[in-house]
């Protein structure tokens, strides 16, 4: 019983980490995004009317699914005619059903006035420059992901895919035309990565690849994954405060970044803002790879040499049972508590639950290795599909990445904080460098801990405590995610 107790609180303590406070709340009305205000009070009841325990008493009604439709149509309405697809926002509003006419006659005005006036891309660069541009942006990608070895699983297909997008009159990436097929870069964007399926299946992969022994034997490193959470909701307000340069959609996607998730930033920015989703991804996965460089830095500068020494005790043994029981203990509690959070978790702990069981080895081993291999390469050349001149090259694209490093960084800073906290209410010591494995960086973040801790004590070997933070702070990006697309989305 004590097992399936601590079990429990780590699920709850995981979960809870995705809490956030919403200032406001964006709804585009027409061509130009109009805003509405939103309180503390509002966003923690529409976050309840959200849970799954509230749903399971009050199921959504016509009313609710026929507002929900309405919403999604002008929204998206919005991303079509300010990316300057004015046919595909005809097409939307063509194909909307059970609409009051007169918002469809609105609409339809607004991208005719939209289309009349044309859509001048947001970059400040000629377009055969721009495109050359990006075509050296790209090359550069596969320089680091070939040379210096960062993240090259992603950063060497995303880099090719800018590459391939930019090449002029080649359409690689364009969408169809009548009498003519897209290229193939746009259904690789259309059916993986616009649908959300390409991340899942990248959940699923890592889930069957993670090991949640770690966690389950010291529940209170669950806290540090919580906590390098913070810099995501710093970051979103952040991008709030740019003076209009971002919508409340826009920040939302942006401040995920925090959470060194690649997946999980796809995953929202693809429903929240697609417009931004090749500067976030590649924000997201550049931060990824440049762990071990952004770092140490900041671990050495929060913590003395003697508090990076300190040795922790030897985890205990976690049983099959414990290994078996989380995570669909953690499915469930994520259904009743955030259902928005439950593709992802539910994911990622369908793929841990295939290995831990050891009754399904020819499904673990096809999750963690073909599947998701075949996965990540159509997914790089997908993100790098969006790295197109006319929408990379702007002032957003520079907001976007300066808040995704401070959002790192802050994340970094806060999980080493709390764990020196944690040492001044516990007799059991945590290295505080542990901590700043609570970024979803797996298993980058955690090596990086255990290289510091080397370097302070050779004696000193953390990578299997940091696993613990570092795989707490992969489903708390994922919870953080569920709550801020049951917010704004």
């Amino acid at each position: 019983m004590k097992k399936f107790i601590t079990i429990g609180l780590v699920a709850a303590a995981v979960l809870g980490s995705g809490q956030v406070r919403a200032e406001e709340s964006a709804i585009p009305a027409d061509s130009v995004k109009t805003e509405k205000g939103i309180s503390i009070g509002e966003g923690f009841e529409k976050l309840w009317h959200e849970t799954g325990i509230y749903r399971f008493f009050n199921p959504v009604t016509p009313e609710e699914k026929a507002q929900a439709y309405q919403d999604a149509l002008v929204k998206t309405v919005a991303a079509e005619v300010s990316a300057g697809h004015f046919h595909g926002a005809m097409n939307q509003i063509h194909k909307a059903h059970g609409v009051d006419q007169a918002l469809l006659d609105q609409l339809t005005h607004q991208v005719e006035v939209a289309e009349e006036k044309g859509y001048e891309p947001p970059s400040s660069l000629p377009p055969g420059l721009g495109q050359f541009l990006m075509i050296l942006i790209g090359i550069g990608l596969i320089y680091l992901a070939i040379a210096k070895k960062f993240e090259p699983l992603l950063l060497l297909p995303i880099g090719f895919g800018a590459i391939l997008t930019n090449i002029p009159v080649a359409g690689i990436a364009a969408g169809p035309m009548p009498g003519q097929p897209g290229g193939f870069l746009y259904y690789f964007y259309t059916v993986g990565v616009e649908s959300g399926v390409f991340p899942l299946l990248i959940f699923m992969g890592v889930g069957a690849m993670t090991d949640f022994g770690p966690l389950l034997a010291n529940p209170k490193t669950a806290l540090l994954g919580a906590a390098a959470q913070f810099g995501i909701f710093i970051a979103l307000l952040g991008a709030m405060s740019m003076g209009g340069l971002f919508t409340i959609e826009d920040a939302a996607a942006i401040g995920i970044i925090g959470g060194a998730d690649g997946p999980t930033a796809i995953f929202l920015a693809s429903r929240l803002s697609p417009n931004l989703l090749g500067a976030i991804a590649v924000a997201a996965y550049s931060y990824m790879a440049l762990v071990p460089i952004i770092q140490p830095p900041i671990m050495r500068l929060f913590t003395t040499k003697k508090e990076r020494a300190i040795e922790m005790k030897q985890l205990r043994h976690v049983t099959k049972t414990e290994k078996i029981i989380f995570p669909l203990m953690v499915l469930v509690i994520c259904l009743l508590l955030l259902p928005s959070a439950t593709p992802l978790i539910g994911m990622l702990m369908l793929g841990n639950l295939m290995k831990e069981s050891m009754v399904v080895d020819r499904l673990s081993d096809t999750a963690q290795n073909a599947l998701i291999n075949i996965v990540t390469i159509m997914l790089g050349l997908a993100v790098g599909s969006k790295l197109a001149a006319d929408k990379f090259l702007n002032v957003q694209t520079l907001g976007i990445l300066g808040l995704g490093l401070g959002a790192f960084i802050i994340g970094t800073a806060a999980g080493v904080l709390l764990a020196k906290l944690m040492n001044k209410l516990s007799k059991d010591q945590i290295n505080p460098l542990i901590g700043s494995a609570g970024v979803s960086a797996v298993p980058m973040a955690a090596r990086v801990s255990n290289k510091v801790g080397l370097e302070a004590n050779p004696q000193n070997f953390l990578l299997m405590h940091a696993m613990g933070p570092n795989v707490a702070g992969v489903i708390g990006s994922a919870v953080a995610a569920g709550v801020l697309l049951a917010l704004v989305g």
